[in-house]
């Protein structure tokens, strides 16, 4: 009976909690599940792993010492902007006739030869010496024979090669080498806008404007040289000319007295004989293989070196030399010089780099002194034969 009653009361304390199970059931209203609810519950794994990589990778940029920014892409650039910046780029050359035989080439290009100023001595398929300048004339000037050349008939822009002409006819004249001359601005260089150490109002004695002109190549002196000349600079240039005629120079022109007109043309073949007329003047022997002089300019003694270094050298017994470079011409060079007691004129045009006229003569004397030695020393008999 006891266990019928105790049954019964644990039967009916389960019910009871059963229901009050059921009606807090009953009171919460069941959502029915959705995408967005299980994209919600589901776990994110891909959406936050880039991110965190870039951002530690951009750490790590940064304490390297890079940039953590991104770049940014750079803007088309239109077609003709890209043509000129390429045309900008290309280098400007100047036309000359610089073109080496092959054989030349394999041995030692032009290229290599400049702006080198004790290039070893290089021989070509023929012997001969492999040199930086496009034109080229060696003669020896007693026997007249051509020891060697190259372009020696063409017709080339000579630059202050010039002014041993102006020394000429200077001389020629027969003026005052001690009369005061004076630089005015007629004597400023508007068509190169080359500058120059004799400043406006410099009074010079016609000497030492010729001496400047020669050994250090100075464009005003040479202006000066000519304005003083009777009938102005119009009838020193047709006197220049005239010389040219005489001396059997028939492919040279001459427009002014300085050379910085580019229509002062010539052949090495020409100037050969330029050179060997204006070894026959003991001023122009003298000034143009002078090493320096000082002169007054405006109170001050300014000293006036010689474009030509091989001057200075004892290796060199020079008598005559002249420089020239304008942009048209290339660098020049032109000498009188003594080899195995003969005199040899040499005739270096048209060299593009700071050294190399220089170096070719160095070249063209090494190769004499081991390859036509003979051909130079033997000059004597040949003039009895």
């Amino acid at each position: 009976m006891k266990v019928r009653i105790l049954i019964a009361a644990l039967a009916a304390l389960f019910a009871l909690q059963s229901g009050v199970a059921s009606a807090a059931d009953s009171r919460t209203p069941v959502k029915p599940a959705t995408a967005k609810t299980k994209a919600a519950k589901a776990p994110i794994k891909t959406a936050a792993t880039p991110p965190a990589k870039k951002a530690a990778t951009g750490v790590r940029k940064a304490e390297k010492g890079g940039t953590v920014a991104k770049p940014v892409r750079a803007a088309k650039t239109p077609r003709a902007a890209r043509q000129a910046q390429v045309s900008s780029k290309a280098p400007t050359t100047r036309v000359s006739l610089r073109k080496p035989a092959a054989a030349a080439l394999a041995v030692a290009p032009a290229a290599a030869l400049a702006n080198e100023p004790d290039t070893p001595l290089a021989l070509d398929a023929g012997g001969m010496p492999v040199l930086g300048s496009s034109a080229f004339y060696v003669v020896n000037q007693r026997t007249g024979e051509v020891l060697l050349e190259r372009n020696a008939t063409e017709v080339l822009p000579i630059a202050s090669i010039t002014k041993l002409m102006t020394a000429m006819v200077v001389l020629d004249a027969g003026l005052s080498l001690s009369e005061p001359i004076v630089i005015t601005d007629e004597d400023i260089d508007q068509l190169k806008g080359t500058g120059s150490r004799l400043a406006l109002g410099t009074t010079l004695a016609r000497e030492e404007m010729l001496q400047l002109a020669l050994m250090s190549s100075e464009n005003r002196a040479a202006s000066a040289l000519a304005r003083h000349y009777p009938g102005g600079e119009a009838a020193f240039v047709e006197a220049m000319n005239v010389k040219a005629r005489l001396l059997g120079l028939w492919n040279t022109r001459f427009h002014d007295g300085t050379g910085l007109n580019p229509a002062n043309v010539s052949s090495p073949r020409d100037l050969a004989k330029l050179v060997a007329a204006s070894a026959s003047y003991p001023l122009i022997r003298e000034f143009s293989t002078a090493h320096e002089r000082y002169v007054p300019v405006h109170g001050r003694m300014l000293r006036f070196g010689n474009t030509n270094s091989l001057v200075r050298s004892p290796e060199w017994a020079i008598s005559v030399s002249k420089t020239g470079y304008i942009s048209e011409a290339g660098r020049c060079l032109v000498m009188q010089t003594w080899l195995h007691q003969q005199p040899v004129v040499m005739v270096l045009m048209d060299s593009n780099g700071r050294y190399t006229r220089t170096a070719d003569a160095k070249r063209v004397r090494k190769w004499l002194e081991q390859v036509g030695t003979q051909r130079v020393a033997a000059a004597p008999q040949r003039i009895g034969g």
